[in-house]
C-alpha cells in the first residue's frame, strides 16, 4: 500500500500539494491550550511528513508563482497603514519594531557562526525563531542566486525548512509566554490595572468585565411628546444637547398630520411625534418616562444603511472630535478596522489614513458623512487583474534589475521583494484612489492564507527527505540558538520600549508582539489584560516588522554566505 502511494504521489505531484495543504490545515487547527501552530507551519509539517516516504517532484516555477501572489496580498494588505505609520504615526512602536526586527536579525546571524551553521538553517533558524515564515520564501530566492552548484543550493534549500521547522514551536511559544507573562513581571506591572487606567485615559467604556463596548446599540422609535415634556419648547439641536453623554438625534415629526424633517432649529411642541435615534435609556431620560411610544409606520419608512467607509479625509481627528462635526448629527459608528486588526473606540482614539469605518445611519446621513470620510467601499467580486498582473511583474522587474552595493558585493533586492513594494505600492495608491486595483477581501485572503501555505508545503515536500540526516548534523545546536535569536529581541524590545521610549506598558507588550508579527502573542495579552487595548500598539508595529523580517531572509543568506 504505501509503495502504491509513493508511486503515486511522485507521479502526481500536484496532489501531494493538495494532501499536504489539507494536513497542514488540519495539524495547525490542534489548539493546544491558547496556542497553535497554524497552517503555514501545519503546512510545513505537512509536508516534510510527506516527503519522508515520497520523494515528489517540486516545481521550482510554482512555487515562485505562489510565493509573488502572497507577497503582493501581503504588502496589499499593509500598504494603506505601511507609509502613514512611517511617516508620523505611532513613532514609539516603528522605532520598537526597527529595534525588534533588527536585534533579532543580529542575534540570527551571531548565533549561526558561533554554532557553524550554513546559509541555509540560518535563515530556517531566522524565520522559525522569529516566527517569520514568508522569510522562508526571500531566503530560498536568495539561495537560488547564490553561485554554487545545483545540487548544494537545492540542500541549502531543504535546509531553511528544517530549521524553521525546528525553531519555529519555541519561537511561537516563547513569544506568547513572554508578552503575556514574563514581559509584565519583568516590568513589574498589573495588566488589568494598567489597561483598565489606559482605558479611561482612551474614553473607554467597559460593559461586563473584560469586554468593550465597539458599538452602542441604538434604537429608532416614535414617541408623542406630553404636552409639559421637558423638551417642549426647545430646538431640535437644545434638546440632542439635553445629555451630552449620550447620541440621541431627533430625524423627524408628525405634527397636525403632517411629517416634517426635523432640522436643528425647529421648535417642538407637547404632542408632536417624534422619530428618534439613541440608546433607548437615553431616549426615555431626555424625552420624558411619560412620552408614549407609538407605531407610526410612516414617519418610521426611513431608509437606514450600514456602509463600509475608507478613510481618506479626516485623519489626525479623534473620535470625539469627528463626533461634533455638523455632518456627523444622526451617525453611529458600529467599529473601526485598522489593516486586519479591528480597534477599540473610544473618544481619544485618533483617526488615520487607511482606516475602514463602519458606519450606520439615515441613508442621506451616510451618504453626507461619507463626502467629508472618505468613499463608501461598495463590495464586489471582481479582481482587477492587470493591475495585479503588471504590479508583480513591474515589482519583480525593478527588484531583479536593481543592485544594491553590500560591502564587495552588488545584491539585487529580488522578485520576491519586488513584489512585495509592488503590493505597497498599490495597496497605498488606494488611500488615494480608491477604485484603483480593487481586490475583494476575500481575494487577497486567498492570495496571503493559501499562497503561503502551498509555499510553505512545497518546501517541506522538498527538504522532508532529508530531515532526520539534516536534523542529526545539527541538533541541539539548532534549538537552543533558535531560543536565543526568539528571546533576545524580546527582552531587548522590553526594556527598550519601557525606558527609552517610555511606552505605556499594556501598549508596549502588545508593541513587541506586533515587532515580532505575532498576533497570538498580542491576543495573550489581551487575555491578560482583559481588555483588547493592546491592538493599539500592535497596530503600528506590525506592518513594519512584516516587511523588514520578510526583508532579513534575503539579508541573511547574503551575511552567511560570504560570497566573495
Amino acid at each position: 500500500m504505501l509503495v502504491w502511494l509513493e508511486q503515486f504521489l511522485v507521479r502526481y505531484p500536484e496532489l501531494a500539494l493538495y494532501l499536504a495543504i489539507a494536513g497542514g490545515y488540519y495539524i495547525g487547527g490542534f489548539k493546544f491550550g491558547t496556542f497553535s501552530f497554524g497552517p503555514v507551519t501545519g503546512s510545513l509539517f505537512a509536508g516534510i511528513l510527506i516527503g519522508q516516504f515520497a520523494e515528489v517532484p517540486v516545481s521550482s516555477t510554482t512555487k515562485a508563482f505562489l510565493f509573488l501572489l502572497f507577497l503582493f496580498g501581503i504588502g496589499y494588505s499593509v500598504g494603506p497603514q505601511f507609509l502613514q505609520t512611517i511617516r508620523k504615526d505611532g513613532l514609539k512602536s516603528v522605532a520598537l519594531a526597527l529595534v525588534c526586527s533588527g536585534t533579532g536579525l543580529g542575534v540570527a546571524y551571531v548565533m549561526a557562526s558561533l554554532i557553524g551553521l550554513d546559509a541555509g538553517f540560518a535563515a530556517g533558524m531566522l524565520s522559525g525563531a522569529l516566527t517569520q515564515s514568508a522569510a522562508m520564501g526571500t531566503a530560498t530566492e536568495a539561495i537560488g542566486a547564490l553561485p554554487l552548484p545545483e545540487a548544494e543550493r537545492a540542500t541549502l534549500i531543504a535546509h531553511v525548512a528544517v530549521a524553521d521547522a525546528v525553531c519555529y514551536l519555541f519561537g511561537a511559544v516563547g513569544a506568547i509566554w513572554f508578552c503575556s507573562a514574563a514581559g509584565p513581571k519583568l516590568l513589574g506591572v498589573d495588566l488589568e490595572t494598567e489597561a483598565k487606567q489606559l482605558e479611561q485615559q482612551l474614553g473607554i467604556k467597559r460593559t461586563a468585565d473584560g469586554a468593550v463596548s465597539g458599538y452602542r446599540h441604538f434604537e429608532f422609535r416614535a414617541y408623542r411628546l406630553p404636552v409639559d415634556a421637558a423638551v417642549s419648547g426647545k430646538s431640535v439641536a437644545e434638546a440632542e444637547a439635553t445629555n451630552s453623554s449620550h447620541r440621541f438625534f431627533i430625524l423627524r415629526l408628525r405634527r397636525d398630520g403632517c411629517i416634517i424633517e426635523a432640522t436643528p432649529d425647529l421648535v417642538l411642541r407637547g404632542g408632536d411625534v417624534i422619530a428618534v435615534t439613541g440608546r433607548r435609556e437615553a431616549i426615555v431620560e431626555i424625552l420624558d418616562a411619560r412620552a408614549e411610544e407609538l407605531e407610526d409606520r410612516e414617519l418610521l419608512d426611513v431608509p437606514f444603511r450600514v456602509n463600509e467607509v475608507l478613510l481618506t479625509k479626516a485623519a489626525g481627528r479623534t473620535l470625539e472630535q469627528a463626533a461634533t462635526e455638523s455632518w456627523a448629527r444622526g451617525l453611529y459608528l458600529r467599529s473601526i478596522r485598522r489593516g486586519e486588526v479591528e480597534l477599540p473606540i473610544g473618544p481619544e482614539l485618533i483617526l488615520e489614513r487607511g482606516d475602514v469605518l463602519t458606519l450606520v445611519g439615515p441613508e442621506a446621513v451616510v451618504v453626507r458623512a461619507a463626502e467629508q470620510l472618505g468613499p463608501i467601499i461598495a463590495p464586489t467580486t471582481s479582481t482587477d487583474f492587470v493591475v495585479l498582473g503588471l504590479a508583480i511583474f513591474l515589482g519583480g522587474l525593478a527588484g531583479a534589475t536593481i543592485y544594491i552595493p553590500v560591502g564587495s558585493l552588488s545584491v539585487s533586492l529580488g522578485t520576491s521583494v519586488g513584489a512585495l513594494i509592488g503590493g505597497l505600492i498599490v495597496g497605498h495608491l488606494r488611500t488615494r484612489h480608491p477604485l484603483f486595483g480593487r481586490i475583494p477581501d476575500g481575494a487577497i485572503a486567498l492570495m496571503t492564507s493559501l499562497g503561503l501555505a502551498a509555499f510553505v508545503a512545497m518546501t517541506g515536500l522538498h527538504a522532508g527527505p532529508i530531515f532526520i540526516s539534516a536534523l542529526r548534523e545539527v541538533g541541539l545546536g539548532l534549538l537552543l540558538g533558535g531560543a536565543v535569536v526568539t528571546l533576545t529581541p524580546l527582552i531587548v524590545g522590553l526594556y527598550f520600549g519601557r525606558y527609552v521610549l517610555k511606552m505605556n506598558p499594556v501598549l508596549l507588550l502588545g508593541g513587541v508582539a506586533g515587532a515580532l508579527t505575532m498576533t497570538a502573542a498580542m491576543a495573550a495579552v489581551q487575555t491578560r489584560s482583559r481588555s483588547p487595548v493592546a491592538v493599539l500598539g500592535y497596530t503600528p508595529a506590525y506592518p513594519v516588522s512584516n516587511i523588514l523580517l520578510t526583508l532579513w531572509g534575503t539579508v541573511i543568506v547574503i551575511a552567511s554566505a560570504g560570497t566573495p
